[in-house]
């Protein structure tokens, strides 16, 4: 069944007008209140464009009965991607996942490569299922990415490369991480799932190192219901990816060297294209959202929003607060339980650290040792829905909810460990 179509990108799915009113701590869910909003509100629920061009473009490609290899979507789907991040190449894949995999092949990565494990675990996973170690290297605190002291303290004769990650859409200190990768002569390649749309420096995120990796998954504020895009200015590079990301075909029936099914299909391309119509205003949507959090919560003691500077552009998809357990009384985990009861599923992003996730919390046991900036900060995200299901209303109850639980934090924690006493 189509879903009826939105006279703009923000449709009325779950705006929540009039959220249930909480006067009281047993107005809680958590407690047998009625949840502030009938249906769950997601971090990262998919936004949609125009869904009469989206269906267009649906009926034009099954009547055309060319449904993936290269045809026109993706094509132009590729060219509006490279136009926006200003670079030369895109090749579009299946997934972020595959891209990374195909892009850390490509470059012929091998031995130990250093990463973040502040991430989603798909960066980690990209170079192990490749035979390749990834060394975990800590965070900065100011900005959650990935601190150059430290990754140029992990460097061995075995490193080949360092993969950083624009966590939130905030870029990674490109140039330092530049630096030391023609210092030690690595390579430099960056996972900017979060950062499709945004600039560092004046300069679209898209444009450093030896490529990058955007994702256009569903829960990405730009989605193409599933996909990915691997960019680059290197064309010697480009070629290759191209050649692997279709099993190594360079023609009808010429394969030249190895590759997998890595493509971007053209219906997840016309997807991609129908969410690039809607671009400005799924951010100016998500930059409303995030200042209203910003207005309603900045005073509350304990409590702190990832900041956005106002130098460069970003598209504003993550609204993230720190929790400082030695100020509230509530504790992260708690916030989020009474939270949830609400049915605003909030995300403890990127719990616990990939280096405490299998296989490596086996493999590497005491690298949390290494990583305390990383362990604290894992301890104290949360990160709050946002996107078009997410209207002013929705926001400020939300806001609400928040302050009236740590204003009764006291109160509350004690209640829930009673609830729960091995929590």
């Amino acid at each position: 069944m189509i879903p009826r179509a939105c006279s703009g990108a923000e449709c009325t799915l779950a705006r929540a007008d009039s959220p249930a009113t909480k006067a009281h701590i047993e107005d809680l869910a958590v407690f047998g209140g009625r949840p502030a909003f009938p249906e769950m509100l997601y971090v990262g629920r998919p936004n949609v464009g125009n869904v009469e061009r989206l269906v267009e473009r649906m009926r034009d490609l099954l009547e055309r009965r060319r449904l993936t290899n290269g045809g026109p979507y993706v094509v132009e789907f590729e060219r509006q991607v490279a136009r926006l991040a200003d670079v030369k190449h895109c090749i579009a894949t299946c997934n972020a996942t595959i891209a990374l995999q195909i892009l850390i092949r490509a470059l012929g990565l091998r031995g130990e490569v250093i990463v973040p494990s502040f991430t989603f675990v798909a960066t980690a996973h990209a170079l192990e299922w490749q035979g390749i170690t990834p060394v975990f290297a800590d965070i900065s605190e100011h900005n959650h990415n990935l601190d150059p002291t430290q990754v140029e303290a992990a460097i061995t004769e075995r490193t080949s490369g360092i993969l950083g990650v624009h966590v939130w859409s905030v870029p990674c200190d490109v140039e330092a991480l530049a630096d030391i990768a023609a210092r030690h002569r690595l390579e430099l390649i960056f996972d900017a799932a979060h950062a499709f749309g945004s600039t560092h420096r004046g300069r679209p995120i898209g444009n450093f190192g030896h490529a990058e990796v955007f994702s256009f998954h569903a829960t990405k504020f730009l989605n193409s219901f599933e996909g990915g895009a691997i960019v680059t200015n290197d064309d010697s590079l480009a070629a290759s990816l191209r050649l692997m990301h279709n099993f190594g075909f360079a023609g009808y029936d010429d394969v030249i060297s190895i590759g997998i099914n890595g493509k971007m299909t053209e219906i997840a391309a016309a997807m991609g294209i129908t969410s690039m119509e809607s671009l400005q205003e799924f951010i100016a949507i998500n930059r409303r959202n995030y200042s209203l959090y910003k207005e309603e919560l900045d005073a509350i003691r304990g409590l702190e929003l990832i900041a956005y500077g106002d130098h460069d552009r970003t598209n504003y998809q993550y609204v993230v607060l720190t929790i400082d357990e030695t100020i509230t009384a509530l504790t992260r985990d708690q916030l989020q339980q009474v939270l949830w009861a609400e049915n605003i599923m909030t995300r403890r992003y990127f719990y616990p650290g990939c280096h405490r996730l299998e296989p490596y919390r086996t493999r590497f046991p005491d690298a949390g040792l290494r990583l305390p900036r990383t362990e604290r900060l894992a301890a104290r995200v949360l990160s709050l829905p946002n996107g078009t299901a997410v209207g002013p209303a929705a926001a400020r109850a939300i806001c609400r909810i928040i302050r009236h639980a740590l204003a009764n934090g006291e109160a509350i924690s004690a209640r829930l460990k009673r609830l729960s006493p091995g929590r």
